[in-house]
């Protein structure tokens, strides 16, 4: 709910169980009070400090004898931080003026609360929820800001974003143009980030956040697998399940930048959006641009309460509600069974060997198309290769569909290879710099998304694909990303506006590919996990988490993805040993047990399958089946880091807590090895569990405090799993 007081010109942003606070200073300047736990309507000015002792600018045009610290913008807790006016923190927005100067003065006009939130012009955003609009206005240069505030009851996430107006008749150029901006009352926080990269996706790392600036970004057109577009700040000595945290995560999928600063003053200032390295916008008179937007988060019960809130918020109000709440799929896919060396006979006897498993989609992976065999040809040229699959796709489908089982099929519809038909008619298509030569990588070059033309041949070549075929699963690749940033079809002074421009051709595709086919359930993939970020699962229910299928490297992997996204969103494989990527051999009852913590499916050749084999795999379906509801909606505690131990463990548990999970597992085992006690969270204290492993009935109280003690088989890499049922 939001609540104004017109009497202090205080707003009151109340989420599931927090509150969100600021009010309008005496200046215009919306100025932040508070944001944590719910508490009462109270006014809160007696908080407000005078700041530091630094000699400060006074807001403009006061002059103050003796000087009050209290009058400079620098020491106000700030909703929008602007450059130019005595403000030396990092700022929300930098404009340059037609006069040159790059100052502007944005401070309060009026108001407005809408009953839900507008959709976004031509980017993904949570849907629904009660709105706030704050119109912010300079009055000198007629440059404008909206706020938007979005708040949830069930959720205590909050959605914001600025859309900044150019309301004269002069042009002006943006040279930044942030989310949003928020401040906190101290710097006692660790800087919380998940970095990786190709195949060890989204390891945690914490910084203590000192005076200065604390940063990540990508620079790379896609938010990448090197750092993920979220940060948190946890109080000092948070935990998975107490403490003080504040999430941050960018709906975006472009080049971004996210910071921390702490302020001489001691107070915090968190920001960012799009990148403005290499970044400007030019806005003509009453033109408008509108950023992407950000899913800020309190808990009081750490890390793993911000998650859970992350999950929920994500689930109900971003991920396209066909497919969010609702069971998945269960695929096999070819890649890792045949690579790009298939024909029909091979393909047909991979789905033919899971028939009765439980398996119900095939999914053909790259090689079907062009001339491709290898990855230096192909990309782009989106029909049907004869001399591999005789008679087409419908061939393999047909008998895909005659087991009862769906068909699905990967496309890379952003890149070419230079042997392609594509580029040999349009090679200006490809993304380069005039007399520049190209940089390859995977041997393909991206293509244009700013251009209209080569965005509708993507649309129409994966349409074409999808209408004439029966396919009810895409699996939708990026494998490299961009350089030689630029545009043939842009004028000089937009050049910089390239990275933002081709997020906009990409979701401008997805809206007319993945809206305009409802019942195709289409997965996201970036060479793994290199796009996975929130913009991404507006779209795909489901992201390819990591082209790395070990086990004991996906306990690392979806730990830390599941910081900020819920397992429902992870695509998890079992996959063959020795493992294609590590070598590594892990017992099949693993591999199966850590799959199943996400949307399972396979990723080997079935052909090959004994009927041990497929029985084992029935087994294994069976299993997931029943704990699928869990992964769907269920909440998840973390009980054991495996990047700071031996052990991993994730405890599942239904909403009402009459049901739950618990995955033990040990990555090395030793002889005379310490015995290790797990902790499975989240039941309730006051209902009675069967825990059918040990057959026997014992309090949520006492599993929470006592916990158990799972013996592991003798060597590496092993589970334990536990049920809970309420009895």
């Amino acid at each position: 709910m939001i609540f104004f007081d017109k009497e202090t010109k205080t707003f009151y942003l109340e989420g599931k169980s927090t509150t969100y606070a600021f009010f309008i200073n005496k200046f215009g300047y919306a100025e932040h009070l508070y944001y944590g736990s719910r508490i009462g309507r109270d006014p809160l000015f007696y908080t407000r400090g005078k700041g530091g002792r630094t000699c400060a600018a006074t807001v403009p045009g006061e002059k103050i004898d003796g000087f009050d610290e209290g009058s400079s913008y620098h020491y106000f807790p700030s909703e929008l931080a602007f450059y130019g006016n005595g403000d030396y923190r990092e700022p929300c927005v930098q404009v340059e003026n037609e006069a040159g100067d790059r100052i502007c003065d944005l401070l309060y006009d009026s108001h407005e609360i809408l009953p839900e939130k507008p959709a976004m012009k031509g980017m993904p955003s949570m849907r629904g929820g009660e709105t706030l609009v704050l119109h912010l206005y300079d009055s000198v240069t007629g440059f404008g800001a909206d706020l938007y505030y979005t708040v949830y009851p069930d959720t205590n996430v909050i959605a914001r974003r600025v859309v900044y107006k150019n309301c004269s008749d002069r042009v002006v150029k943006l040279r930044r143009a942030y989310s949003f901006t928020m401040s906190l009352p101290t710097q006692d926080y660790d800087f919380l980030s998940l970095h990786g990269a190709w195949g060890m996706e989204h390891r945690i790392q914490k910084t203590a956040l000192h005076n200065g600036v604390i940063s990540i970004d990508s620079k790379r057109t896609t938010s990448s697998a090197s750092l993920n577009p979220f940060i948190a700040l946890c109080s000092k000595g948070a935990t998975e399940e107490s403490g003080e945290v504040y999430g941050v995560s960018l709906i975006y999928s472009s080049s971004y930048v996210l910071k921390a600063e702490g302020v001489n003053d001691g107070q915090t200032l968190i920001t960012g959006g799009i990148n403005d390295f290499d970044f400007s916008w030019k806005l003509e008179g009453g033109e408008e641009f509108e950023t992407p937007e950000v899913a800020i988060c309190y808990s009081s019960e750490g890390v793993g309460g911000m998650s859970r809130e992350y999950h929920d918020a994500y689930r109900s109000y971003l991920i396209n509600p066909n497919f969010a709440k609702k069971s998945r799929p269960i695929v096999i896919n070819s890649w890792e069974g045949t690579y790009m060396d298939f024909d029909n006979e091979k393909l047909m006897a991979i789905a033919s060997a899971v028939k009765g498993t439980g398996i119900d989609t095939f999914v053909l992976d790259d090689g079907w198309f062009g001339t491709r065999n290898t990855d230096e040809a192909g990309l782009g040229d989106w029909y049907v290769n004869e001399d591999k699959l005789v008679g087409g796709l419908n061939t393999v489908i047909n008998h895909v569909n005659s087991l009862g089982m769906r068909f699905g099929l990967w496309f890379e519809p952003e890149m070419v290879n230079e042997d392609s038909d594509l580029y040999r008619n349009h090679p200006d298509w490809a993304i380069h710099a005039p007399g520049r030569a190209h940089c390859y990588t995977r041997n393909q070059f991206v293509l244009d998304l700013t251009r209209a033309d080569v965005r509708d041949y993507i649309v129409d070549s994966v349409n074409s694909v999808l209408k004439n075929h029966n396919i009810g699963y895409v699996k939708w690749d990026y494998n490299r990303n961009v350089t030689e940033s630029y545009s043939e079809l842009l004028p000089a002074d937009r050049q910089a506006e390239f990275a933002h421009r081709y997020a906009l051709g990409l979701y401008n595709i997805f809206d007319r590919i993945i809206l305009a086919n409802p019942d195709v359930l289409f997965e996201g993939c970036a060479g793994g996990g290199a796009r996975f970020d929130p913009a991404q699962l507006y779209y795909f229910p489901q992201i390819w988490t990591s082209d790395d299928s070990d086990a004991e490297e996906r306990t690392l992997i979806q730990y830390g993805t599941s910081i900020v996204y819920p397992l429902s969103s992870m695509t998890c494989h079992f996959s063959v040993v020795p493992n294609h990527q590590t070598s590594r051999i892990i017992d099949t009852k693993t591999r199966a047990d850590i799959a199943h913590l996400g949307t399972t499916g396979y990723e080997l050749d079935t052909s090959v399958f004994t009927d041990e084999d497929r029985e084992l795999t029935k087994q294994q379906i069976a299993e997931y089946k029943g704990m699928e509801p869990l992964i769907i909606e269920g909440d998840l505690y973390r009980t054991d880091n495996p990047m700071e131990s031996n052990f991993f463990g994730f405890t599942l548990v239904s909403k009402d807590k009459s049901r739950a999970e618990l995955t033990c597992y040990q990555r090395m085992g030793r002889p005379n090895a310490q015995l290790k006690r797990f902790i499975p969270k989240g039941l309730a204290p006051e209902k009675n569990y069967y825990v059918p492993e040990l057959d026997i009935i014992l309090s949520g109280s006492t599993l929470m405090n006592v916990g158990l003690l799972p013996v592991f088989e003798r060597g590496d890499f092993k589970t334990v799993k536990y049920h809970f049922e309420e009895k």
